[in-house]
């Protein structure tokens, strides 16, 4: 019981850890992500001669919502612009962005994988003359499968 193993397999991973990769081979620092969500449609069907008078219900098509991610903005970096403004005029870089949730050694213990992600919301820092907090940049991303792994 040393080692902390018996601890990992008992407390949850905390949230506030985590670097995500946006399909370009760097991995980058959010203060941020949100949205991580799949969903089943349920389609109710009940045929014509069933006694029973309520319909069975059974799984549909998957879907996925939208990710939002946050950062902080520096100089020099224009890295959420720039993929947002290479979607224009129906060309879209779609590309496969991996969320990694990692433990206290930096190793990824969860992974989400965004399948054919691209930009559809990009919104800049609001700016308040009074205010003492970091700038923050938002993007959108949509994206098309959702996978989730386990470390």
């Amino acid at each position: 019981m040393a080692d902390g193993t018996a601890q990992d397999e008992i407390w949850p991973l905390p949230k506030f850890y985590f670097n995500i990769d946006l399909g370009d081979g760097k991995m980058q620092g959010f203060s941020e992500i949100s949205g991580l969500e799949s969903e089943t449609k349920a389609i109710e069907y009940r045929h014509g001669d069933s006694a029973v008078f309520a319909p069975i219900k059974m799984p549909g098509l998957r879907s996925v919502g939208n990710v939002t991610l946050k950062k902080g903005v520096f100089t020099k970096d224009s890295i959420f612009w720039d993929w947002f403004n290479e979607t224009q005029l129906n060309i879209i870089k779609r590309r496969t962005v991996i969320i990694n949730l990692l433990n206290e050694k930096a190793s990824p213990m969860m992974t989400w994988t965004l399948t054919n992600a691209f930009p559809v919301k990009m919104q800049a820092t609001d700016m308040k003359s009074d205010a003492s907090e970091v700038a923050i940049e938002t993007l959108e991303l949509a994206y098309e499968t959702l996978a989730v792994k386990a470390a």
